[in-house]
Parts: structure tokens; sequence; C-alpha cells
């Protein structure tokens, strides 16, 4: 007669069915931490997707789709960006959108760089409450000082000119504040040691400042660049339609003053060329942003 042998399985203890319940958790919560970020993803991208699908239809297809949207055009209509890039005023405020960006950005890191230093770095009377004020004028919105700064560049003759584009501007407490931090994170030793050595302040600055808050003040150069395209308010108020900014160029640019009817496939094409330049400049730059804001937001 042969003997049966029954195995008995062995149940897992109590450790064990902690680690599986910890391994399943775990992957639960990848799944879920991951299914957020592609929603969010989806969101954040459709908009720019949307924006370049308009601009490849037709007139006629997109008043057409008001009823049927349209997510994939029947056909690449290209000529919608030729066509964009004729429309009156394109030359003339692209020229300007790039005068103003490359002064207005350059004399503005000077002034940036120089109160950065005078205020991390010099000793002088009276700095912690010039500082203070300073930071004061940030929590007043910048609204509120069109009609002062309007009534003022209006005396001074400067309305249909680059100098009512690049003046008012040339000065940013914001940015004074994020290189000041910078700059207050690089050691006093430093400084007392170049100053035995005889260096003076402006040969500190730009031989040791300087080059060790690189990531801060290419971020700060980058801002400004972007914020001088980006600029719509201020052109609108100052200046006629030559004078003016590529992104006021996009208002109204694209309809009809008789029919009052906008071509939005051109118009979208329009707002694709804009806003190109600005990717390209985030996407080769988007780490220096990133550790310049971080590293000069450690150290008041």
């Amino acid at each position: 007669m042969e003997e049966q042998i029954i195995e008995t399985k062995k149940e897992p203890s109590s450790v064990e069915r902690a680690l599986r319940r910890q391994k399943v958790m775990k992957v639960i919560q990848k799944i879920l931490v991951y299914t957020f970020l592609v929603i969010v993803a989806i969101s954040t991208l459709f908009p720019f997707y949307w924006m370049l699908n308009i601009s490849l239809q037709t007139y006629h297809e997109y008043i057409n789709s008001s009823l049927n949207p349209i997510f994939f055009p029947t056909s690449m209509h290209w000529q919608n960006y030729a066509n964009a890039i004729q429309v009156k005023n394109f030359a003339n405020n692209l020229r300007n959108t790039f005068v103003v960006a490359i002064v207005s950005t350059s004399l503005s890191m000077v002034v940036i760089i120089l109160a950065a230093f005078a205020f991390a770095r010099l000793e002088f009377k009276g700095k912690d409450t010039l500082f203070t004020i300073l930071l004061a004028t940030m929590m007043v919105p910048g609204e509120l000082f069109q009609i002062s700064n309007y009534a003022t560049v209006s005396k001074l003759g400067w309305n249909n000119s680059y100098t009512v584009l690049i003046v008012p501007f040339l000065v940013s407490v914001f940015y004074i504040y994020l290189l000041r931090n910078a700059f207050k994170q690089i050691p006093d030793s430093l400084y007392y040691a170049a100053k035995v050595d005889g260096t003076s302040d402006l040969k500190y600055l730009f031989k040791v400042m300087i080059p060790l808050a690189s990531p801060t003040i290419i971020s700060i150069l980058i801002l400004k660049v972007m914020g001088a395209w980006n600029s719509y308010v201020w052109p609108r108020l100052v200046n006629k339609a030559e004078w003016r900014l590529i992104s006021n160029w996009l208002t109204n640019s694209f309809t009809n003053q008789e029919t009052n009817m906008t071509d939005y496939p051109m118009k979208m094409a329009g707002v694709v060329i804009v806003s190109i330049p600005l990717m390209i400049i985030f996407i080769i730059f988007r780490k220096y942003i990133m550790r310049g804001v971080s590293k000069s937001g450690i150290k008041g």
C-alpha cells in the first residue's frame, strides 16, 4: 500500500503579508500619480495642439467645425503662415520687439547687477531701510503706475518711440531681490581675501560674484527677454500701431474692419509664429531658469 504524502502549504507570516500589501500600495500609488500627471500634461498641451490644428485649417473648415469640431485637419493649409507674415505692421512690430528686448534687457542687467551687488555686499548708511522700501513697492500692483507713468512720458514727449518702451522698465525690484539673494550666498571670506589682495569692488564683482551667480543671472536674462516679447498693455497705451510690439500685432491684425469677421486660422498661425521663439528659448534654457530661481530663494 503506497503512502500518500499530503503537503501542506505554509501560510505566509504577518510580516510577509505586510510586505505584499506595501508593494501593492506602491504600485497603486504609482498608477494614480502617473495617471494624474498624464491628465495634467494632456490638459496643458491640448490648447497648443488645438492652436496648431486651427492654424492648418482653411477658413471654411473652421466655420464648419463650430458644430462638428475637426481634431485632425483634412489637409495641411500651410498658406496661413505665409499669409500671416504679410499682414500689415508685422515686420515693423517684430523689429521693434527685437530692439526693445535687446536694449532693454542689456541696460536692465547692468542696473540689476550693480544694485544687487550694492545691497548684498557693500555697507552704507540706510541700506536696509532703502531695500525695505524697494521691497514694499512690490506690494503695489503694476497697473496702478500706468496713469502716472503715462503722464510722465507724455510730458517728456517720449510717445511713439523706443525710449518709452525701454526707460520706464529698466529697474525691476523683483530681479534685484533674486540676484541679491544669490550674491549673499557667496561666502564673505572670498570678499575679505580679495580686499586683502587689493582687489577693487568692481573687479571682485566681475571676477568672482558674477561667475558664481551665473545661473541666476542667466535666468533673469531669459525672463527679461520673455517679458519684453510678451509686453502688451504698455506699448498699446503709449504708441501708435507701427511703434508697437509683436504681441500687439496679434490683436486686431486679422479682423476685417468692414465685416468685423476674424480669420482665426490665419490668426492662430500668427500666434504659432510669435510663440515659437519663446518655446525654443525656454526649452534650451529651462534648467538655468529652474536652477537660478531655486538657488536665489534659499537665503534671504
